[in-house]
């Protein structure tokens, strides 16, 4: 057949380009398939090879000939129950575990510390159980307001129920002992975190125990701790570490010990220290040695660092602490004009109360107040120690009026005063003779539901009979002896000033307490003592009848219910046997004459104790109850005649 010109062209192009094929080189998962019998079997062994890689990603040549070389380590079939858990990821703090972490903070934003901390802990056993991380804002919110014992509590609280912490749980829980002064009890928690825990200390960690530390006075310790951190943990040298350091030497009057550590600082980080936190310390070095030029020549380097708010805050110490208190006030100035939250934070609380302070060691007090007022136009909000720090300063001058208004502002900022702010205030009352105002303080301690210590209560009592209200000390011993654990002291004070004002009635009262306090012995010194003050109105033979009435009541007493612990035994035996078959017991005549008198003892007893509208139903009852035995035990003879 002829082709035209062109459908010749056409297929002379058609002949020239190579045929299109998906050439592919032949591997070893395809030409398996070829294996297998049926194209299914094929299909599920990719499927198991699939999984195999799943469970066993592939091995690159570089590790696959050491995974060789390693022997395979044993599985343990049974783990340990009692290892540490490890805690929650950020990412299971969502749904509605997030919205009851939400409704907590907005509790703790309106102050109601109580409530969040019950809210927490009836949600652990809920179906929606808080995250650490909820648990957490709890406890900073409990130690920002000094609540030790509730946030110990909420911690043994989650410890039990098995919410794994985290090292932000551990920080808190070193914070609340370097506080209460129980720094070996934060170090043997540390030692537990180092050995137990599943995570490694952060540098948080550190700064929080070095700082508890030196303000413990274990500076010692506090050095030992830092070399770990660095040499042990691999920790970079922290400049405000070793400002915590220099601190704890300026206040051993060390000053060679801070430039030891400066210079070890410089050292480490290559020659230079960029971070202005150690100017403060550096300068106090220099002014115990009465360098003042050169530590003014290192207050000049502050412009040429790094500064933040602490550091800041170390140099105003400095000037305020050492007849600088002009240029302090120039720095302070300088502070607000650079601070620019949130891009810049050049003042923070600790700033006012440097000022406070320095305010105040001048002789300047109103000026002090006016500066604490002011801390609010720069975002600082006061807490319970500033606003003790000012109450101190201005009740040991004498401004107790002034004190009290200070006082009046804190329910204002929604601070809560603590027991120390109820004790500045009442001691000072009793020096300014006004003893009524000052009971009334401890009162609203009280009603407060602080916790006064026995020392507080010591000054309210002696404050109280010093000027003659021995009945309003008597009313106070009463109510804090169900708190507090009284000592010897404290019966002796009390007796004594009840018989020096003749109320011989109210002294025995008090040892009547006193022999039902168990933590307290009446020994020969005692007695003694009792009975001279009541030798005063010629009663001292009433102790003695005294302590034979109180033995006698708790021989009553224990007698009483070692006969109640029979009874319930009695009835509980008896209560048993009722409930066993009377084959248990032995024959079955025997045990069909013993019911017939069970029988009849409970007729009597359900007839006496029915009342008369009752009596005829309580009757055939029981007759029903014995017709039934009857039978009962006529069947039984049948079966034994026949």
């Amino acid at each position: 057949m002829a082709l035209s010109k062109p459908s010749f062209l056409t297929h002379l192009k058609t002949l020239a380009k190579p045929p299109h094929r998906h050439l592919r080189r032949p591997s070893f998962l395809s030409l398996r398939s070829l294996s297998f019998a049926t194209p299914e079997d094929a299909a599920a062994d990719r499927r198991r090879r699939k999984r195999r890689l799943r469970i066993e990603p592939p091995i690159s040549p570089l590790h696959r000939s050491q995974q060789q070389q390693q022997p395979p380590k044993p599985q343990n079939p049974n783990p340990n129950p009692n290892s540490p858990k490890l805690p929650e990821p950020v990412s299971a703090l969502s749904g509605n575990r997030l919205n009851l972490h939400n409704k907590i903070l907005a509790l703790i934003r309106r102050n109601d510390l109580e409530e969040a901390a019950l809210y927490t802990r009836h949600s652990i056993y809920s179906n929606c159980r808080p995250t650490i991380y909820t648990v957490n804002s709890v406890l900073a919110a409990q130690l920002r307001q000094s609540k030790y014992s509730d946030l110990l509590s909420l911690h043994r609280f989650i410890t039990q129920a098995g919410v794994a912490p985290n090292i932000v749980t551990h920080n808190l829980i070193f914070q609340t002992y370097l506080d209460c002064r129980k720094p070996d009890t934060a170090m043997e928690h540390y030692k537990q975190l180092i050995n137990d825990a599943p995570f490694n200390p952060s540098p948080t960690t550190y700064r929080i125990l070095i700082k508890g530390l030196v303000d413990n006075g274990k500076l010692e310790r506090a050095m030992e701790l830092k070399e770990e951190m660095v040499d042990v943990k691999g920790f970079e040298p922290d400049p405000v570490v070793y400002h915590y350091l220099m601190v704890g030497c300026v206040r051993n009057s060390d000053s060679d010990g801070v430039f030891r550590l400066y210079e070890e600082l410089k050292e480490k980080l290559g020659g230079e220290v960029e971070d202005g936190v150690v100017i403060g310390s550096l300068m106090k070095g220099y002014f115990i040695k009465e360098m003042e030029k050169e530590a003014m020549e290192c207050y000049e380097q502050a412009s040429k660092v790094k500064m933040n708010a602490v550091a800041y805050n170390s140099v105003l110490e400095a000037l305020c602490g050492y007849g600088k208190f002009d240029e302090a006030l120039k720095l302070f100035d300088r502070m607000r004009e650079e601070h620019f939250p949130p891009r810049r934070f050049t003042v923070n609380l600790g700033s006012f109360n440097v000022m406070a302070d320095g305010y105040c060691a001048q002789g300047r007090f109103k000026e002090a107040v006016e500066v604490f007022r002011k801390m609010g136009e720069y975002r600082c909000d006061p807490d319970t120690l500033s606003f003790n720090n000012l109450i101190q300063h201005l009740c040991s001058n004498g401004m107790l009026s002034e004190a009290e208004e200070v006082y009046g502002e804190m329910g204002e900022k929604g601070v809560n005063p603590d027991e120390y702010t109820y004790s500045l205030l009442m001691d000072t009352c009793f020096e300014e003779n006004r003893p009524d105002d000052a009971a009334e303080y401890f009162r609203k301690m009280v009603d407060e539901k602080l916790r006064p210590n026995l020392a507080v209560y010591s000054r309210l009592a002696d404050g109280l009979v010093k000027v003659g209200k021995v009945d309003e000390a008597k009313s106070f011993f009463d109510l804090m002896g169900k708190k507090l654990k009284m000592d010897v002291a404290s019966y002796q004070f009390i007796m004594k000033a009840l018989s020096d004002a003749g109320k011989f009635d109210e002294v025995l009262n008090v040892v009547d307490t006193l022999l039902e306090d168990e933590w307290i012995e009446l020994n020969e010194e005692l007695q003694e003592f009792i009975k001279g003050e009541l030798r005063k109105d010629g009663r001292e033979d009433e102790l003695g009848k005294l302590i034979e009435e109180k033995e006698r009541l708790k021989a009553e007493a224990k007698a009483k219910e070692i006969e109640e612990a029979e009874a319930a035994k009695r009835s509980r035996s008896a209560a048993v046997s009722s409930l066993l078959p009377s084959s248990l017991f032995g024959k079955k005549e025997t045990g069909s004459t013993e019911a017939t008198e069970k029988v009849g003892e409970a007729a009597s007893a359900s007839v006496e104790a029915a009342p008369a509208a009752d009596t005829n139903s309580a009757e055939q009852a029981v007759i029903g109850e014995s017709s039934d035995e009857e039978s009962k035990s006529e069947g039984a003879n049948e079966q034994v005649v026949a």
